[in-house]
Parts: structure tokens; sequence; C-alpha cells
């Protein structure tokens, strides 16, 4: 039985005594994104391995609201924080194993980057795109995140999680429902791993489609910035960053956020923003696009909390 009269992370602990993780209170979520803003979590939880996060999930209240985060990368967390739970996946969670037949075990909470090294010295092909993803494996499984014409559906053969009740699932790559940025797979399950495949190829091809990959990045993306990724979605038959250009919105600030002068789909933060600043000028974006062009465009970057 959880005592409500307690902070939660105390009142879970004290429900259950076997939880092998760590649980805190109050851990300032501006401290794990890339866009450095964000409020508590009321708790934050992670956990030591797949069994210790079924017992977590098995026994907390329906009642209490739950999030999974990852490197923050792809994320704006509002000023006012997270209520309920947030399960941040740490490095039991990490894991790249290569396996016979081109194909790959890795854990949601390793990054892209990491994947795409580990397949290249096993002499993998099709993993290169995510060389320039600057997330983890658990994100790009849940938006089937991609780049340079290739997406997380195209290598996914099965995907592993735990859902609210603590059971653990598996889904096949239809079950998952990819489409652009998106599958529809339950959203109370927490993605711990996936089986993914690609196919045999010389590394050296490998390393030179990889290095491509990062040229591109560094001379046409603000990585060096306080940002969290592509804003918004290409709608279809266009890209974001055109609508947005021709919007007039390139170097547009509010408050310590500002549209990108390099690249007009990230937004970044130029020292102190807050995470109004940031979705304030993201909403205002949006305007301008639509009234320009016709064009309605959608979030990409998840927005979570409270403001």
């Amino acid at each position: 039985m959880v005592d409500r009269s307690l902070p939660l992370a105390e009142s879970l602990s004290a429900a259950m005594p076997d939880l092998r993780g760590r649980l805190v209170s109050g851990q300032l979520l501006a401290d794990v994104t890339w866009f450095r803003v964000g409020g508590p979590a009321e708790a934050l939880f992670s956990p030591a391995d797949e069994d210790d996060l079924a017992y977590f999930l098995a026994r907390l209240p329906e009642d209490v609201p739950l999030y999974t985060i990852g490197l923050g990368s792809n994320l704006l967390v509002r000023d006012g924080g997270m209520p309920g739970v947030v399960i941040r996946l740490g490095k039991p969670f990490a894991g790249i194993e290569p396996l016979d037949g081109a194909r790959i075990r890795v854990g949601a909470a390793a990054a892209d980057k990491r994947l795409a090294l580990a397949a290249e010295e096993a002499g993998i092909g099709g993993f290169a795109f995510y060389f320039g993803i600057p997330g983890a494996i658990g994100g790009a499984l849940r938006m089937n995140a991609g780049a340079l014409g290739t997406e997380t559906c195209q290598r996914v053969v099965e995907v592993y999680g735990v859902d609210r009740t603590g059971a653990k699932r598996t889904f096949s790559n239809a079950e998952m429902g990819y489409s652009y940025r998106h599958s529809s797979a339950p959203a109370d399950v927490v993605f711990t791993g996936a089986l993914m495949a690609g196919e045999p190829r010389d590394k050296a091809a490998i390393r030179e489609e990889m290095t491509a990959v990062a040229e591109h990045r560094e001379t046409a993306q603000p990585i060096k910035s306080r940002t969290g990724g592509s804003t918004f979605k290409n709608p279809p038959g266009h890209s974001a960053w055109k609508l947005i250009d021709a919007a007039g919105c390139r170097g547009f600030r509010i408050g310590g956020a500002q549209v990108s002068e390099m690249h007009c789909n990230f937004l970044i933060n130029v020292g102190d923003a807050t995470g109004a600043d940031i979705e304030t000028l993201g909403e205002e974006v949006r305007r301008r696009v639509k009234a320009s062009s016709g064009v309605s465009l959608e979030w990409e970057i998840k927005r979570i909390g409270v403001a």
C-alpha cells in the first residue's frame, strides 16, 4: 500500500521493499535534457535491470502518471516539471550485441551513435544513418527515428518492453504499427531493447557512409548548441525548414530561445531560455508558417510536463 501522505518516491520505496534501482525525488530534468530546460520530476526511477523494472511497474498504482525518457535529445520538458514517475533507463539497458545473420540485439538506453559504431565494427550495413541521430534507441523505436532516407522500421525485427502491469512484452515489426515518425505500440510500454537486422557489408564502405553523415551534420546543423534536434515533422511534399525560412523566421527569437540561423528547423537555447520560451517560440513559428503557406507544422519534439 502506498502512503500518499509521504513524498511519492519515499512512499513507493516503502511499498516496494525489494526494489533494487535508484528512486529519487525532485530531480531537475533540465539536467538531463539537451535543451537544458525543464522543472523537476516528482519521482525519477532508474531500474537495475528488466526484472527490477517489471517489479516496479507491477506495483505502481494505476493513478500515478508515468513517462519514460532517454537521452533527452528530442524532448522539451515544461518549467513546472513532471508529476508522477519518470523512468530513465541507464547502463543496464545500454548493451549492444552483434549476432549471426547481420543481426544486432540492442538495449533501449544505447545511444544511436553507439549502435552505428558497433554495426560498423561487426561489418553490418544499414545502420550508418544512426550516426547522425543524437538520441537513444528507445526513442528511435517509439518515434520511428530516421535520417537520410532510412528509418528505424526498416531495421527492426522485434521490440522488447515491459507494460504497466509488469508483464514483459515482445512486438513484431508489424505490431509496432510504424509510420512517419510514429509507432502505434501501446503508450504504457517501457521499451527495453530490440532485435534489429542489416546486411553484411565492407567496414570501409560503412565508415565512409558514416563520415558523410557526420560531415553533413557538422556543416548543416547546430550540433554544438543547446537544441532538441529537428523541431517539426516534414509535412507531406514539403521541407519544414524551407517553410520556416520562407515565413521569415530564421534567427527569430523569443526570450532565450531562437530559431537557428544555420538550420531553421532547429530551435536553440542561447543561454537562458525557459521551457516556456522554447514552446512559445515554436508555436509562433507554426503560426507564421500557417499564415505564410497555409501548411500546419506538427511538432516532432515531444513536449511533456506542466507549465
